[in-house]
């Protein structure tokens, strides 16, 4: 019964919570300390302060921890699970719609003016990255990470997770 109730209180302010996390502050609030009685007004308040210093999105953070004090790491998983279920459930439900009309004239229309634009946003992503290594670690360092970083991804087939966790390394040991 526990874990519906953990699912319940986070469920439902993920549906009605327009606007993410914080919009959905006092709606966590009312399920947790009125609906529920988890928590006091000081102690939510307390751990609204503590999921506020953590990095990360701020819904999922206070349902691990009010999830986890309720019922362990099942109930974690519940609370958090509840959090994205209304936005995972969307999505499917979307991506569902767009497969039934992929071959229609007009989602095609719309998918290949889409394409471009991301092209661009990723394009000038890229060119602030390039813009903001070449101004903080010079232009011998930005070099060198890009020759070894292709390097090893395209000719060595490392994983580009590996390279990043390199390059991050490195950074840290001669950049920092």
């Amino acid at each position: 019964m526990i874990y519906w109730e953990i699912f319940l209180a986070f469920f439902i302010p993920g549906i009605v919570g327009y606007g993410g996390g914080p919009a959905s502050i006092p709606l966590v609030e009312n399920e947790v300390v009125d609906r529920f009685g988890w928590l006091s007004v000081n102690g939510f308040s307390e751990m609204l302060a503590m999921a506020n210093a953590l990095p990360g999105p701020i819904a999922t953070k206070m349902a691990g921890y009010i999830g986890y004090q309720q019922a362990g790491i099942p109930g974690a998983f519940v609370g958090v699970f509840a959090t994205v279920a209304p936005s995972l459930i969307l999505m499917i439900v979307l991506l569902g719609i767009l497969m039934r009309f992929k071959d229609s004239p007009k989602v095609k229309r719309m998918t290949s003016l889409i394409r471009p634009t991301i092209a661009i946003l990723l394009g000038v992503m890229a060119f602030d990255f390039f813009r903001t290594s070449y101004v903080d670690s010079g232009v011998w360092q930005m070099i060198g990470i890009a020759v070894v970083s292709f390097v090893l991804m395209e000719k060595l087939k490392v994983h580009p997770a590996f390279v990043i966790v390199g390059a991050l390394g490195y950074g840290a040991v001669f950049l920092g």
